[in-house]
């Protein structure tokens, strides 16, 4: 079980994004469920649908269906917990889609995260540790 971003997704999905054939690896090394939240499905939904259109988020939508992609709804503690960490990094910044990811990685225990985004080198699990981003960050 891995947590998932909303850059993966779209990538995945969209295999003229830059970054299709490196998620697309990665995935095939993953053991299904991919766990997100309800804001990062609306994120990726929201982006595939400008760039794709209906085809591209009925696809992500068949991975919901089929059990591949599990979408957990944060309760009124991990909610709260999202806006505290929105305020802590808001000089990165933190999108409330990044936030909401955090929070279900502290409430699951979770610290490896399926992402693109440079954010997750920067957030903190529970303040202190550090996440383990799938694909590695490339090396500047």
């Amino acid at each position: 079980m891995i947590l998932t971003d909303t850059g993966p997704f779209v990538a995945i999905m969209d295999r003229g994004d830059p970054h299709h054939a490196r998620c697309a690896e990665a995935l095939r090394a993953l053991t299904p469920p991919l766990v997100t939240t309800l804001p990062v499905l609306t994120e990726a939904m929201h982006l595939l649908g400008r760039r794709q259109g209906w085809r591209a988020q009925q696809a992500l939508a068949g991975l919901v269906r089929s059990g591949k992609v599990e979408v957990v709804t944060l309760v009124q503690p991990e909610l709260l917990r999202a806006f505290d960490l929105m305020d802590r990094y808001q000089d990165t910044p933190m999108s409330f889609a990044d936030a909401s990811l955090v929070a279900l990685a502290e409430h699951l225990g979770l610290r490896q995260v399926f992402t693109l985004d440079s954010g997750f080198c920067v957030f903190r699990f529970h303040g202190r540790g550090a996440f383990h981003l799938v694909p590695a960050p490339k090396r500047a």
